[in-house]
């Protein structure tokens, strides 16, 4: 098959609350393919960590936009498919999964600079194809005209059992009761971003892991991206 005559690759959304598993899925579902993972959450995390080490206030909008016009967010693909995420050239993968940053991020990522910022990079990722692009708004605003949109969602207990053992297994503690209010807030913030606001499209593929497995899941999604 010559280049001309080859498919395009499939450019994938994947949206839904925090704690759904939908990085998980889109970094799995990414590597299955040969696709390129782009986390999205991940490149904002890395804002709200330089704007918590700078000691910028997430509601500071100027600060904000002024430290983003000089930083540097870039995402390396690892062996496995994932990312490693470059806040101005420094590894800080593990750093931006801290309580810290999870807290501040949603406001932190509200500030229309740095969104336009990040948004740009994004698109030119999924210009070509062959991506998989996980977050809150990807396909009902970074990538309307994505191919396939997933909204993935789970229990508000499912979602905060989830966080907890993972924020364990990262060496931070963690009420159970604690973080389940922190991912509803987080939910309530989500909702009401205007443009960028968390929704579940009609056109989404919506899908439930509340007491799925994640192979069974990443069967289900990859079923979608073979028909399509």
């Amino acid at each position: 098959m010559t280049e001309a005559s080859r498919p395009r690759e499939l450019v994938i959304a994947m949206d839904g609350p925090a704690g759904a598993g939908k990085s998980t899925l889109a970094k799995i579902v990414a590597r299955r393919l040969g696709y390129l993972y782009v986390d999205t959450g991940a490149m904002y995390r890395a804002l709200a960590l330089k704007a918590l080490r700078l000691g910028i206030a997430e509601t500071d909008r100027e600060a904000l936009a002024a430290m983003g016009a000089t930083t540097e967010v870039r995402l390396e693909r690892t062996a496995d498919g994932g990312n490693r995420v470059l806040l101005d050239g420094e590894d800080v993968t593990a750093e931006i999964r801290s309580p810290a940053v999870s807290a501040i991020v949603s406001r932190v990522s509200a500030v229309p600079e740095l969104r336009a910022l990040m948004i740009e990079q994004q698109r030119a990722m999924a210009r070509s194809g062959g991506v998989v692009m996980d977050g809150r708004d990807i396909g009902s605003y970074v990538l309307p005209d994505a191919d396939l949109k997933f909204f993935i969602t789970a229990s508000l207990q499912e979602r905060a059992r989830r966080r907890q053992l993972q924020l364990r297994a990262e060496g931070h503690q963690a009420e159970l009761g604690q973080v389940e209010a922190e991912i509803a807030r987080r939910d309530e913030q989500d909702m009401n971003k205007g443009a960028h606001s968390l929704m579940q499209l009609p056109e989404s593929i919506v899908i439930d892991t509340t007491g799925k497995e994640i192979e069974e899941v990443v069967a289900e999604i990859l079923g979608h991206c073979r028909r399509a």
